[in-house]
């Protein structure tokens, strides 16, 4: 029956008798006369224990007698039937009756919960209902998250006049039986036969019925998760509980992080590495998160509300923690928005997710100042403090110092001032000092007269190419980062580039300068200029380790030239192909 609590200004209904007929009487009497009896949460009945009524703050025994296996039966037979899940319930009621089962399958236990739909429960994120973007709700047992679910269908369908299809795996959205309850308003129900088909029913219900609004309680498997990003790339808004309490816990369950967009390890550059202050290997976010927004049910009367799930869930990977926008309703109803910056815990963790370590160099602690945009560009404020340190990298101040040009061969300036981006500037220097080459090394991207990267950056990182061509720069993209490769580079942006007309200095591509490796690499240079450029025949080597080999193939490389490991070990060796 309908009562008014004030202190929620919510409407509820309960239908507690209903619930109370199932019982033995002596279990029903004690439960209406208790004085608790409307904040009642379940009854639990264990063959052979004291019935026990649960309340949200304490637990009462409802008598001396132990329950007996006659009592259990009075209820069972008062009660729909038992789905797959060990669940049923009553007629045209939300109350949900749940069975425990011995070895033999005979119930040994029932767990009574009272169903209740409030209505005004979702006072707190009634603007983010509006919007039409899908919604999750996490949150501990007993939070409220299937009542929330329930008025968010009500709302939709009969305020907003939405098309809403409920998917009722368990019945406990629009109660037991095949008459929907009224809680839910002008929203559609299907009936899943068992519960692992759940999945099937939700494709189902889009190819079928055509509904705008899809709600789903209890997302716990990878298919229904697959279901659900197949359902909200068809544009339908998907409304839905899931098993977790945070969304970190949602990031840790391989099973379920598909929802916040799933979770891959990738591998940065050393370049790219630096520019982050983190680690080689890093976790990104894989793909757009299933739901927009996400509601952590963090009490009756407090949650906590992600408007961005792939900002968050993108904060969280990079070790931060995300401000977090905190809602609840006073006595009064009304509702009242805080932010709140979480203190960090202990050891890296964040609500038991283990981040990594936080960067400590100069520009992770903030000391980094922001430079002005040049002259040519429209200085614009950067989206976060990753973003801004980008921004920065690449106009970092170098030590005052005249640059000194020198006419070259053909009359060019010499040296060049090289931005090195993505590629190890130790390795480049060995390059430089090797081949004795015009170049100098700049942090300073204005002052530079080329750039010098990868070819998969080129491709990729869409600002480098912007900032070149405003400051018309020409940009050198070299395949790896390999000695090899970069000193093809080095001479490319030189203008002497000719490697058949200039001897090789095989030093570049010895790992430790040895005596053995000099050899090796001597014979590859004579077989290469001698005998396969100038006959066009192949030229096999003599056998050599792993390693040796490795630096052959490189040189080969060098003159873009094909080569081949063949034969077994200890006699593997190269052939040397011409072009």
């Amino acid at each position: 029956m309908p009562t008014q609590l004030s202190s929620q200004r919510s409407l509820i209904t309960d239908d507690l008798h209903k619930l109370l007929d199932i019982l033995p009487e002596s279990i029903k009497q004690k439960i209406e006369t208790h004085p608790l009896r409307d904040q009642l949460v379940e009854v639990v009945m264990d063959l052979g224990r004291l019935p026990e009524a649960r309340f949200p703050n304490e637990a009462v025994y409802l008598g001396e007698i132990p329950v007996t296996k006659e009592d259990l039966q009075h209820c069972i037979e008062r009660v729909g039937t038992f789905s797959g899940d060990n669940r049923a319930g009553i007629e045209r009621t939300l109350h949900r009756i749940s069975a425990i089962r011995n070895r033999t399958g005979e119930i040994i236990g029932l767990t009574c919960r009272i169903g209740r739909a409030i209505f005004g429960t979702i006072a707190m994120i009634s603007e983010l209902v509006e919007t039409g973007k899908s919604i999750l709700l996490l949150g501990r047992p007993g939070v409220g998250k299937t009542t929330a679910l329930r008025e968010i269908a009500r709302v939709l369908a009969d305020d907003l006049h939405k098309r809403v299809v409920i998917i009722d795996t368990s019945n406990e959205i629009a109660g037991d039986g095949d008459i929907p309850h009224p809680a839910i308003g002008r929203a559609r129900r299907m009936q899943v036969a068992s519960p692992e088909l759940q999945h099937q029913v939700m494709i189902e219900a889009v190819e079928n019925h055509m509904p705008e609004v899809i709600v789903i309680d209890e997302i716990g498997t990878e298919l229904e998760a697959l279901a659900a990003r197949t359902i909200a790339e068809r544009g339908v808004q998907l409304v839905g509980t899931a098993h977790g309490n945070r969304l970190e816990n949602l990031i840790k369950n391989p099973t379920l992080s598909d929802l916040v967009g799933g979770i891959q390890a990738v591998t940065l550059g050393d370049e790219e590495a630096r520019r982050r202050g983190s680690q080689k290997t890093v976790l990104e976010r894989k793909a757009p998160p299933t739901f927009d927004i996400a509601v952590e049910m963090m009490e009756r009367q407090r949650w906590v509300v992600h408007e961005d799930v792939s900002d968050t869930i993108d904060i969280l990977l990079r070790g931060r923690e995300p401000a977090l926008q905190v809602r609840s309703v006073d006595e009064n109803g009304n509702v009242q928005v805080q932010m709140e910056n979480p203190t960090p815990e202990p050891n890296g963790q964040y609500g038991g997710l283990t981040l990594p370590a936080r960067p400590t160099g100069w520009r992770a602690s903030g000391r980094m100042t922001p430079l002005a945009a040049p002259n040519n560009t429209v200085a614009r404020k950067p989206k976060d403090d990753f973003e801004q340190m980008l921004e920065q990298s690449w106009f970092q101040s170098e030590p005052p110092t005249e640059k000194i040009r020198t006419p070259g061969p053909n009359g060019e300036d010499w040296p060049v001032y090289v931005y090195p981006y993505g590629i190890g500037r130790a390795q480049i220097d060995q390059v430089v000092q090797l081949l004795n080459l015009p170049v100098v090394l700049t942090k300073d991207f204005n002052g530079a007269d080329a750039v010098l990267t990868l070819r998969s950056h080129v491709k990729t990182h869409s600002k480098l190419r912007q900032m070149a061509k405003g400051r018309q720069i020409p940009i050198h993209g070299i395949k790896s980062n390999t000695i090899p490769q970069i000193s093809r580079g080095l001479k490319r942006i030189l203008g002497i580039d000719d490697p058949q007309s200039e001897a090789t200095d095989i030093r570049l591509f010895a790992h430790s300068g040895s005596d053995d490796e000099l050899e090796a690499l001597e014979e590859a240079r004579l077989a290469v200029e001698q005998i396969v450029i100038p006959t066009g025949q192949p030229v096999e080597l003599l056998p050599r380790s792993a390693k040796v080999r490795k630096m052959q193939h490189e040189l080969v490389e060098h003159y873009r030239l094909q080569s081949d490991s063949f034969g077994e070990e200890p006699n593997r060796r190269i052939r040397i192909y011409p072009a």
